[in-house]
């Protein structure tokens, strides 16, 4: 993506300078054609870039005045959209870049210069998804009305005692030798980047026995876990920010990708080269959406996708319909911005906007602040859309004034977006672009609501949510349903945690997380919480010390201020601890529940509940015992921890009882609006931004001490765990082979409707039972040592076995969750891999049937290139979610669609059979295919290639080989 000679660009008459002289910029206005008037600003953007990029062979003439025609050709035509950026996390940035590496392996075999292999667009990864929470605080000492642990002391927050507790002689973990016999206290090197926070007078705990660790063995064990981490799991990535040329790795502990991305790494207007030109971006983190907030915009990709731009491919989309959102009314003032999320989500989500632009407009859209803007975006692939766009207006100028923009990047940025109408005056209906369709939503009518237990499009008013937790227990297993029965819901367990007695019951909170997902580049609704539980810890209201409580901020602006504003220690007061920067719970990084409270719910068969203010909650994915999980704003979420129940009306009921015994109730603690805005503006400021970035530019000692060779080619480490050269190019040569027909192929799975990408590859902890845990333990690790999958997606070994891997996954052929399988040809029931070996021994080929939304959920590249590594040619489904399908057809397996109305139950498959899918020559986008099964029946299914590009990538076998080949 170098930008043309000026005199050979075919747009070149479009070039204009702004009124300083210095710079120049493609202006779509000096087309002279009133469409561009009309199109929606994210569609503006587009067209800019294509115009801008125009070569001739990625993008095409053809394709600027496709994008014109906008209102003829949406949903129809094949656009280009080279973005101005990648952003990458380090769960999907290792295995991007280990890929590279292989590529560059590849090559070299062929004699090409292996240097050629580089990221052609700039490229940012942040190192912040390989957060796990090992220890956390279990105690609190010298508190006046202690909100956790497992004993009592004196003295307010604000005047700590100054000499450290000293444990009892004997008492602390490992005796008197200070030393734990389990060997994961001090020097555990298995985990790839456990947060130790260390709160003045709160003594560190052992995980394994709950006894204080002395401060020199802390020191130890955060010492020589770093440094572990650091040599094992970022090596790779700092050869690859030497070895590669636009790469820039942003050391650990700085920060969450989405929050960087927020503050210090969106730029809006960009320079480069002389020419000035919109930001944007494409990211494999699911939160990138958030940026379209400020009016940039970016949404997430895959993995294998996110490669290809890095290499220069732009991305490929039919042009989308753009659903205007009109926003009206006043906010309640009860309702924090997740309550304004979760409202337009299911307005959205009903509307049936999958695929399309969301761009918001309308007098409502002034009343929300950026941070407003940037959380209602972020969670727009949760209702499927692939963007909700705020375009830049005076508010978001407001916001960038408080931020590290000059006054001179200010009036660039302005004088810009004016000059090429990307800036919009929201009171202003004259400049309301032409719209698909208008969806019109009322502000004022938005109330509090959590959403869960299972999926985070079934909200429940806090309101309603003691009678919705009952009728989720009557309701028969599926989506909401647990079908407890009556005579058990009653059900109340004993048991014990630090020499004390509590009970748990259906509907009991296990799990609190306020973690760095969603609601931190927003100050309101973490401030509310902040107050929230200050005026709990006043009020004498306590969290009962067996619930996992934390607090994973996005990035240090958060912590700062919420240490301004006072409410921090009240927060640690009732266990929410700043437990590091970085993704947790979210990703099934939680460590394991005390062994009483996971003893106590299997005894009771317990519908225990976990609450998070993030965006991901499938059933199982914190805590495999946690069967109920709610999304919910971080206010809420500090609520129900101090209430240890979801089953709870807080109108009704009272939030705790003191210990003097009075009833303390939700709105008594609640504060008020004003409370919170006059901190917010007090306390996030300037000051805080030009602090942070001092933060960021002081980097990693441990990062910046890390050593490693200057070679082109990577120095693989046979007995490495985490990092392996995958077989991704294996038997690369320079022809391309036509289609092959897949012949005789047996259903691997049988699977049903909404399989996630959770269910196809798990990114949380590996189960000591499964084959990747096998594998594990023949290279000699412990189970203690084994991490998570995303901890080693770097390992095509490790991913390879964890493919379908997942406790909750649904296989017709098997009848009850479990990565099982039946190998057809011996009617053996094996796990998945085993069952993969037999076939792949006896060279038989794999398809895999599934039902509606298949590959729904996040972003995962390993949802495709494991599947593509175990041997599967096709998944035949009746509908896919679109990002997944476009990863399939990106590792060369095919994504084909039964017919309209046909399925495997309406076809009266039982999925035993034998299937030959025949491929021709000359395949092409969208063609029907005939499927022929060894019961003698035949159905046809449609091919779900969207375009020439993708019958390229999977005729060479994935983009991956397509690139490397390109280059041979």
């Amino acid at each position: 993506f170098l930008f043309p000679h000026t005199e050979e660009h075919p747009f070149n008459h479009l070039i204009d300078t702004l009124k300083d002289g210095d710079r120049k910029y493609f202006n779509p206005q000096k087309l002279n054609d009133a469409r561009y008037n009309k199109l929606p600003l994210s569609i503006r953007v587009l067209l800019e870039a294509a115009i801008r990029k125009c070569d001739g062979f990625y993008v095409k003439e053809e394709d600027v005045h496709n994008i014109l025609d906008w209102s003829e050709q949406q949903n129809v035509a094949e656009v280009p959209f080279p973005p101005a950026r990648v952003l990458l996390q380090d769960f999907t940035g290792i295995p991007a870049m280990v890929d590279l590496a292989a590529m560059r392996d590849a090559v070299t075999k062929h004699g090409v210069d292996p240097g050629l292999v580089n990221p052609v667009c700039p490229t940012d990864l942040i190192v912040d998804h390989s957060l796990q929470i090992d220890l956390n605080k279990c105690a609190i000492q010298n508190a006046p009305n202690p909100g956790g642990g497992d004993s009592q002391s004196q003295g307010p927050p604000s005047r700590p005692s100054p000499a450290r507790p000293t444990p009892r002689r004997g008492s602390q973990c490992g005796g008197e030798r200070g030393s734990c016999s389990k060997g994961g206290c001090s020097d555990t090197p298995g985990r790839p980047a456990t947060a130790v926070q260390q709160i003045e007078n709160t003594p560190l705990l052992c995980p394994f026995h709950l006894q204080p660790l002395f401060q020199t063995e802390t020191s130890t064990y955060n010492h020589t876990f770093l440094t572990f981490f650091l040599r094992l799991s970022l090596f790779p990535l700092k050869w690859c920010s030497k070895a590669f040329k636009n790469v820039n790795v942003v050391a650990p502990d700085v920060g969450a990708v989405h929050q960087l991305n927020l503050e210090y790494l969106s730029r809006v207007v960009q320079e480069s080269q002389g020419f000035i030109y919109p930001d944007s971006v494409v990211g494999t983190d699911s939160h990138t959406t958030m940026i379209n907030g400020l009016g940039i915009l970016g949404w997430g990709v895959g993995g294998i996708e996110s490669e290809a731009v890095m290499l220069g491919q732009p991305i490929s989309l039919t042009l989308p319909q753009v659903v205007g959102c009109r926003l009206v009314g006043s906010v309640n003032i009860l309702a924090t911005s997740i309550d304004i999320v979760l409202g337009i989500t299911k307005h959205l989500r009903q509307a049936g906007i999958a695929g399309k632009f969301v761009e918001f407009f309308g007098p409502g859209v002034s009343q929300l602040s950026v941070p407003d803007r940037t959380t209602i975006a972020n969670m727009c692939p949760e209702y499927n859309a692939t963007v909700s766009f705020f375009p830049v207006d005076h508010v978001t100028l407001k916001h960038f004034k408080q931020t590290n923009f000059t006054e001179e990047k200010l009036e660039l940025l302005e004088a810009y977006l004016k000059a090429v109408k990307l800036f919009r005056n929201y009171e202003d209906s004259s400049e309301d672009p032409q719209y698909s369709e208008v969806i019109e939503i009322n502000l004022s009518s938005m109330v509090p609501h959590v959403s869960g237990p299972k999926r985070p499009q079934d909200r429940v008013a806090v309101s309603s949510m003691k009678e919705d937790f009952q009728s989720c227990l009557n309701e028969k297993v599926g989506f909401k349903g647990f079908h407890i029965s009556k005579e058990k819901q009653e059900s109340l367990v004993p048991f014990l945690h630090g020499g004390q007695e509590y009970e748990l019951a259906h509907g009991s909170v296990v799990i609190a997380a306020v973690i760095s997902c969603t609601n931190n580049c927003n100050p309101s609704v973490m401030l509310t919480a902040g107050l929230l539980a200050k005026k709990a810890v006043e009020a004498g209201l306590i969290v009962k010390p067996y619930i996992r409580t934390s607090l994973a901020p996005g990035s240090g602006m958060v912590t700062h201020y919420l240490n301004t504003s006072g409410v921090l220690p009240y927060l640690s007061q009732l266990g929410f601890e700043v437990i590091g920067y970085g993704c947790a719970t979210c990703v099934g990084n939680t460590a394991p529940l005390p062994e009483t409270v996971s003893e106590a719910i299997k005894e009771g068969d317990l519908v225990a509940c976990g609450v998070l203010s993030g965006n991901r909650h499938f059933e199982g994915r914190l805590c495999d015992c946690v069967r109920a999980n709610y999304l919910a704003s971080p206010p809420l979420v500090v609520a129900y921890a101090i209430a240890g129940t979801v089953s709870i009306n807080f109108e009704k009921e009272p939030l705790g009882v003191t210990s003097e015994g009075k009833e303390v109730y939700l709105r008594d603690v609640w504060p008020t609006r004003e409370e919170v805005q006059q901190i917010e503006q007090d306390k996030v400021i300037s000051s805080i931004f030009t602090e942070l970035r001092a933060r960021r530019e002081k980097g990693n000692t441990f990062w910046d001490n890390l050593e490693c060779p200057e070679s082109v080619v990577f120095p693989w480490d046979p007995k490495s765990t985490y990092i392996r050269s995958p077989s991704f190019f294996n038997k690369l040569c320079k022809e391309v082979q036509p289609p092959q027909s897949i012949e005789n192929a047996h259903a691997l799975l049988f699977l049903g409707d909404k399989v996630t990408t959770d269910h196809i590859s798990p990114a949380g902890s590996i189960a000591r039972v499964s084959a990747a845990a096998r594998y594990l333990l023949s290279k000699r690790l412990t189970p203690r040592e084994f991490n998570s999958y995303g901890a080693r997606r770097g390992n095509d070994a490790v991913m390879t076995r964890g493919t379908f891997a997942s406790i909750k996954l649904q296989n017709r052929f098997i009848g009850k969750p479990g990565p099982k399988t039946v190998h057809i040809p011996s009617g053996q029931t094996l796990d998945v891999f085993e069952a993969v070996e037999r076939y792949q021994r006896d060279g038989v080929p794999l398809i895999i049937l599934a039902g509606k939304q298949y590959g729904s959920g996040n972003s995962r590249d390993w949802a495709a290139k494991g599947p593509y590594l175990l041997g599967v040619r096709a998944v035949i489904a009746e509908s896919f979610e679109k990002m997944h399908k476009n990863h399939l057809v990106g590792m060369g397996i095919a994504p084909l669609q039964f017919l309209p109305g046909q399925s495997a139950d309406s076809l009266e498959l039982c999925g035993k059979e034998k299937f030959t899918i025949t491929l021709p020559e000359d395949l092409s986008p969208k063609q029907i295919l005939t499927v022929k099964t060894s019961s003698g029946k035949t159905f046809s299914v449609t091919t779900l290639f969207d375009s020439e590009m993708d019958v390229a990538f999977y005729r060479h076998g994935g983009l991956l080989r397509y690139v490397a080949r390109t280059m041979l």
